[in-house]
């Protein structure tokens, strides 16, 4: 019986999940994936990673230093478009 309750109620949640993902993909004022534009400011790295194909989806940007006593590392991932920014870096030299 409580298995059963438990399986019941793991399909709701991923219901439920499906269909948040759904409505949160379609919404109007939901950015697209295909503006290349990246907002930074003052304390930010962003840009495109892109290659021979076009923008790079999943790459693996780190931004890192030794001027700290210790070792500081920041690592982000781009975006469908190749979108990629690392926020609020400590100011440091090279």
């Amino acid at each position: 019986m409580v298995i059963k309750r438990l399986a019941w109620s793991g399909i709701l949640v991923l219901g439920l999940s499906a269909l948040l993902s759904t409505w949160a993909a379609k919404r109007p004022d939901a950015q697209p994936a295909t503006d290349a534009a990246v907002q930074i400011d003052a304390d930010d790295i962003g840009g495109v990673v892109t290659g021979k194909s076009g923008p790079e989806a999943g790459v693996w940007v780190i931004a890192e230093t030794n001027a700290f006593q210790t070792r500081f590392a920041r690592i982000v991932v781009t975006d469908d478009a190749g979108r990629y920014v690392v926020p609020d870096l400590p100011a440091a030299a090279r």
